[in-house]
């Protein structure tokens, strides 16, 4: 789950089936009852139906962990974390980040770092379109060393500089969901 409207979504059908939650968050449900075999095969369906997938599998689940912790580090909190993400990661997640380095690689064909940068370009990009904040402040939001550092890698990643982004009427961002995702199908991973 990427997004509120997906946790809504898993609250609805969650009810629908008589289950009641303790917690409904992004990637993650914890339920006071018991679920029995009927019940995980109905909200599997009713999930799909609704763009969703319930993960059943360890490494999935976890992947989807890493996954959320980056969404939430970029795009749902005022600051960056100013420690280094590998730690920051390893300590969230409660495993080596050369574990969580490697099943992410593996399972998405991308590295962690790269998805991480194609989350802060999208923020920038937001952030840039806003326009309350210069390109110091957003640099400095976003825990580059510098300006050119952070202009550098957008450069990279979107092929324009964050001057030239902005002068653009059609200011295409990409949804959060699909960052990082090669040939994302239509379904949402819970």
């Amino acid at each position: 789950m990427v997004s509120n409207r997906c946790k809504m979504v898993v609250k609805e059908e969650l009810k629908k089936l008589g289950l009641h939650f303790i917690m409904v968050d992004l990637g993650e449900v914890e339920i006071l009852e018991q679920i029995t075999a009927e019940q995980r095969a109905q909200l599997k369906t009713d999930l799909f139906n609704a763009g969703l997938e319930l993960m059943d599998d360890k490494k999935g689940i976890l992947i989807e962990k890493i996954k959320n912790a980056i969404i939430e580090m970029v795009h749902h909190t005022d600051e960056m974390i100013n420690k280094k993400f590998s730690n920051y990661l390893s300590e969230k997640l409660n495993h080596d980040y050369t574990y969580l380095a490697n099943l992410f690689s593996e399972v998405q064909g991308t590295t962690i770092e790269q998805f991480v940068i194609g989350h802060k370009v999208e923020r920038i990009k937001e952030l840039i379109i806003y326009g309350e904040l210069n390109m110091t402040e957003i640099a400095w939001k976003m825990n580059y060393s510098s300006v050119a550092h952070l202009s550098n890698q957008f450069k990279k990643v979107t092929g324009l500089s964050p001057s030239h982004f902005k002068q653009l009427k059609g200011k295409r961002r990409s949804p959060i969901e699909e960052i990082g995702q090669p040939n994302l199908p239509s379904t949402q991973t819970l």
